[in-house]
């Protein structure tokens, strides 16, 4: 019996990549207080600043731009949150705009962070997609009015791929007079990101999807840009983030970013080659699928199908019994049952949102772990359509 392990989930999250296992094993002997001045904090200080001009080099910034946080969610809450603050006392100097704009698609910790200041007495406002996901910018520049703070768009989604026209986005925004963040968590490190030549003001990335550690991410501030920490209490990131810098998360970040700086380029022709295999296999061997998201500007390694008559989630538990991870879309939403707002948003059907699941390719994947998925896969979905009186239906 042939047995096999394939993981097919890493926008959920990807292994540690072996060299950054290295260097934050190196520096596990590195225990001093970045803040502390002896040697010992120096000693760490050093570290945390070399990563922080890793990070800023590979994105075109400044590396007092860089505000090193606990998670990709955390940046994002930053960004909404200072923005629409009312207080008085706020450390920054801004005008209070209470409107914020944003897309239905948006990962959860933007969506609940909108719904909750919506709650506080601010103003939300959400913009429709097309079917492959794409935002339409005559929407957007009619959406923003002399009130709205900043408008979030992330830049390549989580569960369909489909990459924004960040651009075109940002100059929209800058247009209007107003502020633009982008959630890049997807696409940092594996599409080129320059933060001058995007025009974006925020810029939210998360260490773990990048070979990374859990816990640790980054948030680009552009210099000038209005900005009053969410962590209050103390001086660390120069006043913008509170709390002991997490010197071995920051450490395995920026090696994280280094190898990327290395590798991303040819992976991304690699796994490119990988996807469009999968999807051809999918295709010639599974009768009634479709693919969710831009055919063309999306991300190489993401590939989001849907298998009419086919429940997603028996799809996702009969595939792990073969040794194949995937998902049926985001991990921050794995507990619900509810079929995927992103789907929907783009006009899906519920009864096909539900027969989804979301393949996501990394470094380590191979021809063979393709090859033992097209292997398994037409089986698993016959045997699941045996059971289905909705496909028997069709």
């Amino acid at each position: 019996m042939e047995e096999r392990s394939v993981y097919l989930d890493h926008n959920a999250t990807t292994p540690l990549h072996p060299e950054v296992a290295n260097a934050m094993r190196d520096a596990m002997s590195c225990f001093g207080n970045p803040s502390s001045m002896h040697s010992f904090g120096r000693e760490a200080r050093g570290l945390v600043e070399d990563a922080r001009e890793t990070v800023a080099s590979f994105l075109g910034a400044l590396p007092e731009e860089i505000i090193f946080v606990g998670s990709g969610s955390e940046g994002n809450n930053t960004v909404l949150s200072i923005l629409s603050c009312p207080s008085t006392d706020c450390s920054c100097d801004r005008e209070h705009k209470p409107h914020i704009v944003t897309s239905v698609i948006e990962h959860p910790c933007i969506l609940e962070t909108s719904k909750c200041l919506r709650g506080r007495g601010n103003r939300v406002t959400y913009l429709k997609v097309d079917e492959y996901g794409k935002i339409f910018l005559d929407d957007l520049r009619g959406s923003i009015t002399g009130d709205t703070g900043v408008v979030s768009v992330m830049m390549a989604n989580n569960e369909i791929g489909t990459i924004q026209d960040i651009c075109k986005i940002a100059r929209v925004v800058h247009e209007k007079g107003s502020l633009f963040h982008t959630d890049a968590v997807q696409a940092f490190g594996k599409i080129p990101i320059d933060v001058r030549e995007l025009g974006v003001d925020f810029l939210t990335l998360s260490a773990h999807k990048i070979y990374g550690p859990k816990g640790v991410g980054a948030l680009y501030v552009r210099r000038g840009v209005p900005f009053c920490p969410l962590v209050h209490g103390g001086h660390q990131e120069r006043g913008r983030r509170a709390g002991t810098e997490n010197t071995l998360g920051i450490v395995g970040l920026g090696k994280a970013v280094e190898m990327r700086a290395s590798e991303m380029n040819d992976e991304a022709e690699r796994l490119a080659a990988l996807k469009q295999t999968l999807k051809q296999g999918i295709e010639a061997q599974i009768p009634d699928v479709s693919f969710n998201g831009h055919p063309t500007d999306c991300l190489h390694n993401t590939l989001n199908v849907s298998f009419a008559g086919a429940e997603g989630e028996s799809i996702l538990l009969y595939l792990d019994l073969e040794g194949i991870a995937v998902s049926t879309g985001s991990a921050c939403a794995s507990g619900s049952l509810d079929p995927s707002h992103v789907l929907l948003a783009t006009g899906i059907p519920v009864e096909r949102a539900h027969g989804s699941i979301r393949m996501s390719l990394g470094r380590e994947n191979t021809l063979d772990d393709v090859e033992y998925v097209l292997k398994k896969l037409p089986g698993i979905i016959a045997k699941i359509r045996e059971m289905s009186t909705a496909y028997e239906r069709r």
